[in-house]
């Protein structure tokens, strides 16, 4: 069993209250929770308008599983999230 801890730092410029940043940020958690090797929540940021960090809990039976689904996961946001991503963090345990 591989696990990866996948953080990602998003910057929201422009982004001018919570009710904007969930509305620009929205839906990850309904989008990678619902898979079932995948945990996903919010865990930095939260309070600021301006910013997010989001962390990925990826299992999988081989470490190349889990780096495939991590690298999918990346280029989804990239291309999904009206944000910038500023850092990823791949943290295998």
């Amino acid at each position: 069993m591989h696990i990866v801890i996948l953080t990602l730092t998003f910057s929201l410029p422009g982004c001018s209250s919570l009710k904007e940043k969930r509305q620009r940020m929205g839906g990850l958690h309904a989008r990678f929770g619902n898979t079932p090797s995948v945990a996903v929540c919010e865990s930095g940021g939260r309070a600021r308008h301006d910013a997010s960090e989001w962390t990925f809990v990826i299992v999988g039976l081989s470490k190349r599983e889990v780096e495939s689904q991590c690298s999918q996961i990346e280029e989804k946001l990239e291309r999904t999230v009206d944000a910038r991503v500023m850092n990823v963090e791949r943290e295998f345990v």
